[in-house]
């Protein structure tokens, strides 16, 4: 048997914020304490929140696929991410990989199947500080999405799969405006190659999207295995994805679709990336905006992995009728129930040592300890 205790902490329940010890055995917590405490290690009044849990973040491709035309190692590239992730604060990380590849990219078949036998390896290896699962992000409008899926029919750590649709006029590009700065100006398309590069993605999305939607929906329900939309904007797109079972509505992309996916008892997923910045990188609806409606459930760091940690502290500060309990509800235990994460997210007793010790007087949040199961990672 394995015991510490850590004390005078400011302790961030579901509900309250209480000043005490946290007794944790065998990795998992074991007592939760109220009072000044002259035993175990002292926080120092620190914050002493859950691990987060992250739901949907591209980080990892960013360094597998640093620039273009780059591939690095993959265990390397696993082994940095897990770092900044973990540093973060992060102790559950659901790693996205992108199946379904077209004109735009993406990867060939096989090659995430490697990436996530790369990600067991090296949790085998016990190279990770996080726990590490797979989220599927399913190019719903491409033509091989399914034989990519394939490559994952049995593998277990697959509990997330989003089904997406990123084709002109569906879902995050309803505006041509975005759309023409997107893939026009970012390639130097002239007007005709343009207008035919348009034609080929709406052509695409009409005959695969919806066949796709519901072979990808059909299976995870078999599997059990928790499914996303992405981009909703409309009601329509909200319907499609009641009748699909979605239990996530990640980054809807107007207040209409975010309140009726809320009202249908789905978890509403925005970026941390938006809260920190004000708005959306991408010119749809700000985060802020959903907090403050009462409509945002769950926080993704997306891109940058410490703004996981920032946001929900920004948000406590900025929106009145959110408390910083609240806030950090978005970042653990919604999110952990949301994927079916029943033995983490929450400091209680009998759940997993996932625990953060956070320093922050104001301004940016310092994370000065990370345990996962009661060991100290960071």
């Amino acid at each position: 048997m394995t015991e510490h205790a850590l004390s005078n902490a400011r302790i961030v329940l579901e509900d309250d914020i209480i000043l005490g010890s946290v007794l944790i055995r065998d990795g998992k917590i074991a007592d939760i304490s109220e009072g000044a405490s002259k035993t175990g290690e002292d926080l120092e009044g620190d914050f002493l929140i859950p691990g987060l849990v992250e739901l949907h973040t591209d980080h990892l491709e960013q360094h597998y696929s640093p620039r273009p035309g780059v591939l690095w190692d993959k265990i390397a590239a696993i082994q940095a991410h897990d770092a900044q992730v973990a540093s973060s604060g992060i102790t559950t990380v659901f790693d996205c990989l992108r199946l379904g590849s077209d004109e735009d990219g993406g990867f060939k078949k096989g090659e995430m199947r490697e990436m996530a036998d790369a990600i067991e390896a090296a949790a085998d290896q016990n190279r990770l500080r996080a726990d590490h699962m797979l989220h599927l992000r399913c190019e719903v409008a491409s033509s091989d999405v399914l034989e990519h899926f394939e490559d994952f029919e049995t593998d277990p750590r697959v509990r997330l799969i989003s089904m997406m649709d990123h084709s002109p006029g569906q879902r995050q590009f309803q505006s041509m405006d975005q759309y023409i700065f997107y893939y026009q100006k970012k390639r130097g398309l002239s007007d005709e190659a343009f207008a035919e590069f348009v034609r080929r993605r709406q052509t695409a999305s009409a005959e695969f999207s919806a066949k796709h939607r519901d072979y990808l929906a059909a299976r995870c329900a078999e599997r059990g295995i928790t499914v996303a939309s992405h981009d909703d904007a409309t009601e329509a797109h909200v319907g499609e994805a009641i009748g699909h079972g979605v239990k996530l509505a990640e980054f809807p992309t107007s207040v209409e679709a975010a309140k009726a996916s809320h009202s249908a008892g789905m978890s509403v997923l925005m970026g941390a990336p938006n809260i920190v910045r004000g708005k959306s990188h991408s010119g749809n609806i700000a985060a802020r905006d959903l907090a403050e409606l009462g409509v945002l459930d769950v926080l993704s760091s997306d891109y940058v992995p410490f703004s996981l940690l920032y946001a929900p502290f920004l948000l406590a500060d900025q929106v009145e009728a959110i408390t910083l309990p609240e806030a950090l509800r978005m970042v653990s235990s919604t999110p952990a129930r949301t994927v079916g994460l029943l033995d983490r997210g929450r400091i209680a007793a009998g759940l997993r040592a996932d625990l953060v010790r956070v320093h922050r007087e104001d301004g940016v949040p310092v994370a000065r300890a990370v345990w996962r199961q009661g060991k100290r990672v960071a």
